[in-house]
């Protein structure tokens, strides 16, 4: 399953940038890009997992950046 979000509030490039690395180190993660111009992150995981990556990609980018919310609605 591959599913895009809407990244609310990113600020930094740098922080973009370890965001995407961080979330590709999720096991079960197979691909992962945050634009920080586009403001948005794509996902790309399997189907049975997908829910559980999500949750520990949304703590993660809070981590980096507090003031960023990942819109999953």
């Amino acid at each position: 399953m591959k599913k895009s979000f809407v990244l609310e509030d990113l600020d930094c490039a740098h922080c973009a940038a370890k965001m995407e690395n961080g979330i590709r180190d999720i096991p079960g993660v197979k691909s992962c890009t945050v634009s920080y111009l586009a403001q948005k992150l794509t996902i790309e995981a399997d189907d049975d997992v997908f829910d559980e990556i999500l949750k520990k990609a949304v703590k993660l980018c809070r981590k980096i950046e507090p003031d960023c919310k990942i819109i999953t609605d």
